[in-house]
């Protein structure tokens, strides 16, 4: 389907019902998050991010920063989606900086070991624009230099007041302008880190503001984002300046590769709301079909008895143990299940279909 047949769909189940609209949160609460901080190097595993965000629970191996980290980002999640009901206040730039130190939540500092041996220490700033220059670089093994520091405050001027004016006069839709405002924004990279997690938060803003679904830029697909913004860079050049004043035409590699993400990510909720099949599960933006109906028996009884053994789920199955446990090992390796060290319950993250 094309957007505005996605769309077109979408809209048609409006308004949704009180449980949908709690299913969605949900699974968009776990898939936002997880994705965002993924890309960015985060090591919690989804089902982590779940018994995290959902339940309070700190479980299995990971760096307590990330998973301070990731409750950041999840409180930064629902600024932005309070901020985004406030249709008549223009963006600011205190917001934007406001959403930053929400996500770093304090400086801290960073430590590098030079090729001579040499340790250089730097300092990033939460809530602040850089006060170091910034790059990356690309797969291709180039450096792409982002805006010196002394010039951040004026493009991020310009970018805010830009976007004010373009949201005003109707000039874009809600796609083109999130789009848009996402490419000229990570060519300025205003911040020392944190910038694509600011990005993508901003963009759902925007969708949200215009009453658009939000969605998730997956990180499995982190490949074709950061290959979509180097061909419009190829398109822009390396300007930062030329970047963060980029038209719609410009960026239209990133534009166009945006208003596809949007229209799976919608279609996607759109099935996740439609769908009555048991046998259909979701898992991560995932349409998971099982090719045993005993795959989705199984998932329903660890979700009403989460402490039931092998052997007396075998009985309730109605296979032997040994395919029981050929079953758990495969959902579990696929992230779908994870067994308690604790207690040996048994937590379900797949989602079952309505």
């Amino acid at each position: 389907m094309n957007w505005e047949e996605t769309y077109e769909a979408w809209r048609a189940l409006q308004p949704l019902s009180e449980r949908d609209r709690d299913r969605l949160s949900r699974k968009f609460t776990v898939e936002f998050n997880y994705n965002s901080n993924h890309i960015e190097g985060n090591t919690l595993t989804y089902g982590q991010t779940e018994l995290l965000l959902l339940f309070g629970k700190v479980v299995g191996e990971a760096e307590m920063k990330d998973f301070e980290e990731m409750k950041a980002s999840n409180v930064g999640l629902l600024m932005m989606k309070e901020q985004s009901t406030l249709k008549n206040t223009p963006l600011t730039q205190t917001f934007i900086r406001q959403l930053h130190q929400t996500l770093l939540r304090e400086d801290y500092t960073v430590y590098r070991t030079l090729p001579d041996g040499t340790v250089t220490s730097y300092v990033i700033h939460s809530g602040c624009y850089k006060t170091r220059p910034n790059s990356v670089i690309t797969r291709y093994g180039d450096r792409f230099e982002y805006a010196a520091p002394e010039e951040t405050t004026a493009l991020m001027t310009d970018l805010v007041d830009w976007y004010n004016e373009a949201e005003a006069s109707g000039e874009y839709n809600p796609v083109e302008l999130a789009a848009l405002f996402h490419y000229r924004y990570i060519r300025i990279h205003p911040f020392e880190d944190g910038n694509g997690r600011i990005a993508r938060l901003l963009v759902n803003f925007i969708l949200a503001r215009h009453d658009y679904p939000m969605v998730v830029v997956r990180s499995r697909k982190k490949k074709d984002y950061l290959e979509a913004l180097h061909q419009a860079d190829l398109v822009v050049g390396p300007v930062p300046s030329d970047g963060s004043h980029a038209s719609l035409r410009e960026a239209r590699k990133f534009v166009n590769w945006f208003k596809k993400m949007v229209t799976e990510e919608v279609q996607n909720d759109v099935d996740f709301i439609q769908t009555r099949d048991p046998n259909v599960w979701w898992y991560d933006g995932q349409r998971i079909l099982f090719r045993s109906p005993n795959s989705g028996r199984i998932l329903n009884v660890l979700m009403t008895e989460p402490g039931i053994t092998i052997a007396a789920l075998a009985q309730t199955i109605g296979i032997n143990t040994s395919a029981i446990q050929k079953h758990l090992k495969s959902m579990t390796d696929k992230g779908y299940i994870a067994r308690r060290e604790k207690d040996g319950e048994w937590d379900v993250f797949i989602i079952p279909s309505a």
